[in-house]
């Protein structure tokens, strides 16, 4: 098992085990020994329920966790972003080396200017001498509280893992679940300088478990 890293609001971790294959939802061509994989995120509001409780949630593609984004080493990333919320926003590629594209690193006011309501961004970068389970996530405020997803790297065609192939392989990814807005509870946070409220719910890929009351 391998922890690819912690979000300060959601501590979002991802094990993975075994070898997944996966289609991304356009490949194009190919390039340098690698190809073009071709994603669209759409940021969008959705309300999603935990803990019998509902509320509206920044997604992307309407989905909680976010999708699943998978690559080969030398694959070259290309990612539209398009804001539909009325929140900034940016992507960070946790753990990605961006060698010669830190515009592509997704930090806001950093490496980036946030995309902005009804604005788009394409992220644009080559993965170069590493494969793996890493994860991407929002990099503006807590919006990583729900913005994040899976970012798997398999080896170039032809080569392997350096351990024996598994039967199967599983992403988990853990987080938190706050019945108030994130927003809100980081806000009053930064006006307090307290410590940001706990969370309701420790959750796995999103979902609370069954130890929590109500946790459907």
């Amino acid at each position: 098992m391998r922890f690819s890293g912690f979000l300060s609001s959601a501590v979002t971790v991802i094990l993975f085990v075994g070898c997944f294959m996966a289609v991304p939802e356009v490949v194009t061509a190919k390039h340098g020994g690698g190809v073009t994989r071709h994603y669209k995120f759409s940021i969008r509001m959705k309300n999603i329920t935990r803990l019998c409780r509902s509320k509206s949630i920044v997604t992307v593609n309407g989905k909680f966790p976010g999708p699943r984004v998978v690559a080969r080493e030398g694959d070259r990333l290309v990612v539209k972003v398009v804001n539909h919320v009325p929140n900034n926003i940016s992507i960070h590629w946790h753990g990605i080396r961006q060698l010669r594209s830190g515009w592509a690193d997704g930090p806001a006011y950093i490496t980036q200017c946030p995309i902005q309501t009804g604005q788009s961004y394409v992220y644009n970068f080559t993965i170069t001498g590493q494969r793996g389970t890493l994860f991407w996530h929002a990099h503006f405020s807590w919006m990583r509280a729900t913005v994040y997803g899976p970012l798997i790297i398999l080896p170039r065609r032809n080569e392997s893992y350096p351990f024996i192939k598994p039967y199967k392989e599983v992403p988990i990814l853990f987080g938190e679940w706050f019945n108030a807005d994130t927003e809100a509870v980081i806000n009053q946070s930064l006006q307090t300088g307290a410590g940001p409220n706990v969370s309701d719910a420790y959750t796995l890929n999103g979902l609370p478990g069954p130890l929590y009351n109500c946790s459907g």
